[in-house]
């Protein structure tokens, strides 16, 4: 929550508030909404959704898959490959460490599916280390180790997009190990319209994808599983086991459709992290700065470090709260400290020109109150 200190009711009236905690807080467009108001509808478990089916065949042709499934959210699609890829006990993922799915998926894979997580540390740009892995995998003779069988991958992971070079030394290396593969792709749209590569590339040769529609795609509800129809058919019994057999759910799929339809807006979210980054950088601040290699799409990552008494929470408590008569403080921007050195900035839909512009004249004005080398 922000707080206003110093301030009258007349100037609490001028406090420009942006959220950029992520772009799952996006409200649905009026297009959107117009559409799930006309949207047709039919029992989508019994696959009778005529606007959910053409929702799944419009995500299919995209990614090249045979086939697709709608599901309730990004964590149940990856849960639901899981499922369907690791479909005997004993099963070993490997995976990076700061993917979403081992840092904020309550080790589902674990605790539903009974699948160990293997962790592997994640290079600067969020790859790892194929020969490392290489070691890793298990002998399949060997009765006291579980069973190697699949690799999931995180794209774009932390704002990083993953090179397709090195996907593609991933999709070879999965098929020498006799492994599934999976991509997490929550914000694989950032990714694409980002890199200008087609996304049939980027996924090229996994056997499954996941793609989120509520994040920088702006819908409400909803993400898309993608893969061949056999693995599809297997995935809707798994969802139907998790609860997550949805009646009438054209209406939310609808705004999935205008959302995907619209994907290309994205490159202005990229644009204004951008600026974002540009701006902070030129404060000249040596404890508050950002490095450009990561800001690739829609996030920013802001490191705090060099201070004992200024940490990333201390930054984003700041960044709430109006304490000055001056209008850069006027601004409540809001944001998530990641770590004790890290503070996200996500940018989406709903972020105007004009917001970007009060955010920035806020950071800067916070930045040169905590740093004491920029005192005047």
């Amino acid at each position: 929550m922000y707080q206003m200190k110093n301030t009258t009711d007349s100037t609490s009236d001028k406090v420009i508030i942006v959220n950029l905690r992520s772009d799952t807080f996006t409200k649905p467009s009026q297009t959107m909404r117009q559409a799930m108001f006309e949207a047709e509808v039919g029992d989508d478990v019994c696959r009778e959704d005529p606007t959910v089916i053409k929702l799944e065949q419009m995500a299919a042709n995209l990614l090249g898959t045979e086939a697709a499934l709608f599901v309730s959210s990004g964590s149940m699609g990856n849960l639901i490959a899981a499922m369907v890829h690791c479909n005997v006990r004993g099963c070993e993922v490997y995976l990076g460490e700061e993917s979403h799915i081992v840092q904020h998926e309550q080790g589902s894979l674990a605790q539903i599916a009974g699948v160990t997580i293997y962790p592997l540390p994640n290079n600067h740009d969020g790859t790892f280390d194929l020969d490392f892995l290489q070691y890793k995998i298990r002998n399949p003779n060997d009765v006291h180790h579980p069973i190697s069988r699949m690799i999931a991958v995180e794209n774009t992971i932390n704002g990083k997009i993953l090179p397709v070079t090195w996907l593609n030394k991933v999709v070879e290396f999965a098929k020498k190990n006799n492994l599934k593969l999976h991509m997490d792709g929550a914000r694989l749209w950032n990714a694409v319209i980002a890199s200008n590569i087609s996304v049939k590339e980027v996924v090229r040769g996994f056997d499954s994808v996941s793609f989120c529609l509520s994040k920088g795609l702006g819908a409400p509800v909803g993400s898309l599983l993608c893969g061949s129809n056999e693995f599809i058919t297997q995935a809707r019994r798994c969802r139907k086991a998790l609860g997550g057999g949805m009646r009438q759910v054209g209406i939310i799929a609808a705004a999935g459709l205008v959302a995907l339809e619209n994907r290309f807006r994205l490159a202005s979210d990229h644009e204004k992290a951008t600026k974002m980054m540009t701006a902070i950088n030129n404060v000249g601040s040596k404890v508050i700065y950002v490095d450009p290699k990561t800001v690739q799409t829609n996030m920013v990552f802001v490191i705090v470090k060099g201070l004992p008494s200024v940490t990333a929470e201390t930054v984003v408590e700041r960044l709430q709260v109006v304490e000055d008569d001056h209008k850069d403080d006027k601004v409540i921007v809001q944001a998530w400290a990641e770590w004790r050195e890290n503070l996200r900035l996500v940018f989406h839909v709903d972020i105007t020109d004009e917001m970007l512009e009060a955010a920035i004249r806020k950071v800067i004005y916070v930045i040169k109150k905590l740093d004491p080398a920029l005192h005047q």
